[in-house]
């Protein structure tokens, strides 16, 4: 029998009896002991996944804008030091077509 001939065999109008059984209202329907314990259970989940998620952050290595600044800084000396030994070799027209150094003996 599939589920939708199950479903059709239902009436629409449920008998009188299980509508004046019990009324509904909120003191006779509550979440019970069932809708706790499915709670508790998503909320040590929650506790489980941010203590996984804080974990992994740290594991993250990720750059501090002072070493950025440090690195920028280096490459910004070591670039004026290039050119300094550059124009005292008179390298300097092969520098700036090329823009880095050229290695002893490297004709452009």
């Amino acid at each position: 029998m599939s589920v939708v001939s199950a479903l059709a065999a239902v009436p629409l109008n449920a008998p009188a009896s299980l509508n004046t059984a019990m009324p509904l209202n909120d003191d006779t329907v509550s979440p019970g002991v069932l809708g706790f314990a499915v709670f508790l259970a998503l909320l040590v989940a929650t506790v489980f996944l941010v203590r996984s998620m804080n974990k992994q952050m740290k594991k993250i290595q990720a750059p501090r804008e002072a070493d950025l600044k440090q690195q920028e800084w280096e490459r910004a000396e070591a670039a004026k030091a290039a050119a300094e030994k550059a124009a005292t070799t008179g390298d300097a027209a092969r520098i700036e077509k090329s823009g880095t150094v050229p290695a002893d003996g490297d004709e452009a």
